[in-house]
């Protein structure tokens, strides 16, 4: 459920028991709705900023056991800034507002487009890339289509709240929900659906020689797109992450690290 202009924090309650006989101390700790605070100060007091993230080369992703990414990268390099660890939480994308209103995250920081709809519900930072919306499906399949009106007999496979699944539903094509656009890439390959609409920078690094999706192209654009990171509404945490944004574009930093993932073409001007 939505929480309009709804400004929402934890607080953390410890109480300490005290065990007869044995002289060791046992602390609780409960979480408690509240308005009015602040969600730096409540990041800062427990040490973790925990952000929601998917499985999305190259910006979140894992490598072996270990998450990395452009967005690990900058969410990290964010979270030194405010003086304590980034914790990294796997989610459905489907759920991400709910986990941010229920306090389970603290943030999505995992290559979000900035809609109108999603700055009704959560707060959203200052882009900081560019993204587009692509039809990928296999290279030999995809010289027969130029315009998305002539794959509309096609069934796509697509990430279950995703930016892609409302373009397809206003023109209402077929399509089957996943939950990533990694599994909805998978289904393609595994020939259960003909096509994907993914975001650009997940379609140009998936798609290059040598990865696991070489065989597919990209193509047909759907639109133009800004990337953000999410808060909960009103969090006085969205207006450390402009300032931070803006710094590491001062600093030619955020450029530094879209070339290191082969993104520089996403770096605003």
């Amino acid at each position: 459920m939505k929480r309009e202009g709804k400004r929402i924090v934890w607080l953390a309650i410890a109480s300490v028991l005290l065990f007869a006989g044995c002289g060791k101390k046992q602390e609780s700790v409960s979480l408690e709705l509240a308005e009015g605070a602040s969600d730096l100060a409540y990041v800062q007091s427990k040490g973790t900023l925990v952000a929601g993230v998917t499985d999305f080369a190259p910006m979140d992703y894992r490598d072996g056991e270990e998450w990395t990414g452009f967005d690990v990268e900058l969410a990290e390099t964010f979270a030194e800034r405010l003086g304590v660890t980034l914790e990294l939480k796997e989610i459905e994308w489907d759920d991400k507002t709910r986990l941010l209103e229920k306090g389970e995250i603290d943030c999505i920081w995992n290559g979000m487009t900035m809609t109108p709809a999603l700055a009704e519900s959560i707060s959203c930072s200052r882009p900081y890339l560019s993204n587009a919306q692509v039809v990928v499906m296999r290279k030999e399949e995809l010289k027969q289509y130029q315009t998305i009106e002539e794959c509309q007999h096609l069934l796509f496979a697509v990430e279950a709240g995703s930016t892609g699944e409302e373009l397809l539903k206003e023109k209402k094509y077929r399509y089957t929900a996943r939950a990533t656009q990694k599994e909805a890439l998978q289904s393609v390959l595994d020939k259960k659906a003909d096509a994907t609409v993914i975001d650009i920078i997940m379609a140009a690094h998936n798609t290059r020689a040598g990865q696991e999706y070489d065989e597919f192209g990209a193509g047909i654009p759907l639109n133009d797109e800004k990337i953000c990171v999410g808060f909960r509404k009103g969090s006085d945490l969205t207006s450390e992450a402009d300032a931070f944004i803006q710094a590491v574009y001062e600093d030619g930093s955020i450029e530094t690290l879209a070339e290191k993932y082969g993104i520089g073409n996403a770096v605003l001007n």
